[in-house]
C-alpha cells in the first residue's frame, strides 16, 4: 500500500469512527472543509461543504458530490475502528464517498492539469432526501454555474472498481404514504356493533398489492410496501383508530402519480364500503434519478480508459437518491462503483455489519480525477 493509499484509509476510518446523522454532520463538515483549506481549494461553508478548485484560464465548470450523513444503525463489527457514536454508523459508503472525493482533490490541486472550475460538493442529509434541497434553496445553482455534475456511489456485491451506470433513469422514487381509518371500536366479543379498522385495514394492506401486479406493466419496477400497521386495539378491544404506513418506489413520474391515484381509489373504496372513515397522504422525497447522455458517455469512456471493468447500461437501481434534485437541475451522471462480493465488503447497504472497502479509495479517486481531465482538459493536453 502507497503512501496516499495509506492516507486516505486513515481518514476514512476517521469518518468512519465519528459518524454523524443528517443535518447533524457537525464534526464530519469541519474536518472536510479544515482539509480542503489544507489543499489550497475556495472553501464555502454553509448546509454543506464546498470546495472550488480553478486551473487556467477555461470558464467551464463541473460539480462532483459526495455525501456526509450516516444512519442511526448500532454497529456490529470486530474492526478496529467501529463507529464511536452509538446508535450511529457509517452504514451506506458515505465515508468513503467523501474520502474518495477529498483524494482526488489532493491530486488535482497537486497536477493542476485541467483547465476551468472544479466544485467539490460534500452534501449533508441524503439518507432523508433533504440535503440537495437544503443547497440549492441556499442559492447553490445560482452561485456555481455549473455545466454538469456527478456522484459516485459504492456498490456491494459488485466487483471491485466495476463502474456500472446508464443513460435515462437508473434510481427510483421514493414516495411515503399514511393512511389514517377511523371506524368504531368495541369489544372483542362483539364484532358486529361497531366497524373495527383492523379488518379493514388488513383488506386494504393485500388491496394495495394489486396495483402492481394488475394495474402497472410487469416491467414497470415498481413497488408498494406497507411498512406498519398501528392500531389502538388492546387484548380483548377491537380498534376504532388505525394508521397503515409505508414505502412506494417508482421508475417513471407518470407511474409514481398512477400510484397515488390507484391507493386513493382503492383506500376511499374500501372505506366506503364499510362505512368509515379515511385519509392518506402521499409526500415524494426522492424523485427519480436521471442521467443525462452526454456525462453518462464521459463516464463510460474514463472507466474504460482506465480499464475497470464496465458496464454501460445497467438494470435501474430500486433505491433511491438524493442526486436526483442535482441532477434535475444540471445534467449529471450517478454511477455505481463495485464495493468487492465477500464479507462486510459485500453486505447490503444499511446492515449493521457492511463496511465501506479501503481498496476502493485510490480508485474512486483516480476515477475523479480522470473524469475532471476528461470534462475540462487543458489546451496543452488537447492539443497534443
Amino acid at each position: 500500500m502507497g503512501e496516499f493509499d495509506k492516507v486516505l484509509t486513515a481518514l476514512r476510518r476517521q469518518f468512519h469512527q465519528q459518524p454523524e446523522l443528517g443535518f447533524a454532520e457537525h464534526r464530519t463538515k469541519a474536518c472536510v472543509a479544515e482539509r480542503l483549506r489544507q489543499l489550497g481549494l475556495e472553501v464555502y461553508e454553509g448546509v454543506g461543504v464546498i470546495g472550488v478548485l480553478k486551473s487556467g484560464g477555461g470558464n467551464r465548470a463541473i460539480g462532483l458530490r459526495a455525501d456526509m450523513d450516516a444512519l442511526p444503525i448500532h454497529e456490529i463489527a470486530d474492526h478496529d475502528y467501529v463507529s464511536q457514536n452509538a446508535g450511529v454508523m457509517h452504514a451506506c459508503g458515505h465515508d468513503g464517498h467523501m474520502t474518495m472525493l477529498l483524494g482526488a482533490a489532493e491530486i488535482l490541486a497537486q497536477s493542476r492539469d485541467f483547465e476551468g472550475t472544479v466544485v467539490f460538493i460534500f452534501q449533508p442529509n441524503e439518507e432523508h432526501g433533504l440535503g440537495a434541497q437544503a443547497m440549492i434553496a441556499e442559492g447553490f445553482l445560482e452561485r456555481f454555474e455549473l455545466e454538469e455534475i456527478y456522484a459516485i456511489h459504492n456498490l456491494p456485491g459488485a466487483p471491485v472498481g466495476q463502474v456500472s451506470t446508464r443513460p435515462g433513469q437508473i434510481c427510483a422514487s421514493e414516495s411515503l404514504f399514511e393512511i389514517t381509518l377511523k371506524g368504531q371500536g368495541g369489544h372483542a366479543s362483539m364484532p358486529h356493533v361497531g366497524v373495527d379498522v383492523i379488518t379493514v385495514g388488513a383488506e386494504m394492506v393485500l388491496a394495495l398489492q394489486t396495483i402492481v401486479s394488475r394495474k402497472l406493466a410487469p416491467s414497470s419496477g415498481a413497488v408498494v410496501s406497507v411498512t406498519e400497521f398501528i392500531t389502538d386495539g388492546q387484548r380483548n378491544v377491537l380498534p376504532g383508530l388505525a394508521r397503515l404506513k409505508g414505502d412506494v418506489r417508482a421508475r417513471l413520474p407518470q407511474d409514481r402519480l398512477a400510484l397515488e391515484r390507484f391507493m386513493r381509489q382503492i383506500t376511499s373504496g374500501i372505506a366506503a364500503a364499510h362505512g368509515i372513515t379515511v385519509e392518506m397522504s402521499f409526500d415524494t422525497e426522492f424523485i427519480e434519478t436521471q442521467n443525462a447522455k452526454t456525462p453518462t458517455e464521459a463516464v463510460v469512456r474514463v472507466a474504460r480508459a482506465l480499464q475497470l471493468e464496465t458496464v454501460a447500461d445497467r438494470p435501474p437501481m430500486s433505491f433511491s437518491e438524493d442526486f436526483a434534485h442535482f441532477s434535475a437541475a444540471i445534467p449529471g451522471c450517478f454511477l455505481l462503483l463495485g464495493n468487492g462480493e465477500s464479507g462486510a465488503h459485500g453486505q447490503p447497504l444499511h446492515s449493521a455489519d457492511y463496511d465501506f472497502n479501503d481498496a476502493l479509495l485510490p480508485i474512486g479517486a483516480a476515477f475523479w480525477a480522470e473524469l475532471v481531465r476528461d470534462r475540462l482538459p487543458s489546451r496543452k493536453t488537447a492539443n497534443v
